[in-house]
């Protein structure tokens, strides 16, 4: 029973518990591919039954993670398969359990607001974001944003931290340090974006070219172009909906 309900791995060598960052990460990816799905169905159609869904895999997969064993977590058990060939990077267990106490704690909220409240509005969006974000900066960067907490409340605790960033820092590795020129490139990136944006912006959306596309133009009524341009939900929700309508051309 004890090999059930423990949190991280006892591995020769180190002297706490570890987790495999690389499995963590690849289960952090995991989640997030399904969250952007849900949230884009959310905000663009003002469907939040994906949402719902997905809160729901939230708060069972971190429920496993933090309250019984991260083994049995099924993002783990898959990110565990995707990078089964790779040397794993063991990072300290404890402030990995306290980062995803943190997940948990946004889950159950947002079962209690969505799920059981049926509430949506800004709140949720940011319930939504802040999951996504915390995701993203995991398995993009590597940076676990609950552990650099768990090193601020309780300084010089954390161990094995990914990257050994609770350290002391010493010298930044030479590899490690930006010039002058990449963040002129970095400028000259973001300007042009800017100079191009409202080009973009301003471009014919594509329209249906398909089979039968003059038939399908032929037979659009009133009450199908007025329902095509009813807002989504959450569109609405946020006062947002004569803004979606105003970029969609209705």
């Amino acid at each position: 029973m004890a090999r059930v309900f423990e949190f991280g791995e006892v591995v020769e060598g180190f002297p706490i518990r570890v987790v495999n960052e690389r499995e963590a990460r690849a289960g952090a990816g995991i989640l997030l591919l399904f969250g952007l799905f849900a949230f884009s169905q959310a905000f663009l159609n003002g469907s939040f039954t994906m949402t719902r869904m997905v809160i729901l895999v939230f708060a069972v997969d971190f429920a496993i993670r933090v309250l019984i064993n991260p083994r049995f977590a099924p993002s783990l058990i898959l990110g565990r398969y995707m990078v089964r060939k790779q040397a794993p990077d063991y990072v300290g267990a404890p402030q990995k359990r306290f980062a995803w106490g943190l997940g948990l704690a946004i889950a159950l909220f947002m079962i209690g607001w969505n799920l059981i409240g049926n509430q949506a509005g800004p709140v949720a969006l940011l319930g939504c974001v802040t999951c996504i974000l915390l995701l993203f900066f995991e398995t993009s960067f590597g940076i676990c944003v609950g552990c650099a907490i768990y090193n601020w409340i309780w300084p010089g605790q954390a161990q094995l931290c990914p990257g050994g960033v609770c350290e002391v820092p010493g010298p930044r590795a030479e590899i490690t340090r930006l010039d002058w020129g990449q963040g002129a490139v970095i400028a000259a990136t973001l300007a042009a974006i800017i100079v191009v944006s409202p080009i973009v912006a301003g471009m014919q959306s594509p329209g249906y070219f398909g089979p039968g596309a003059h038939a399908m133009s032929d037979t659009v009524t009133v009450a199908d172009a007025s329902a095509a341009c009813e807002a989504p939900a959450i569109a609405r929700l946020m006062g947002m909906d004569a803004h979606w309508r105003a970029k969609n051309g209705c």
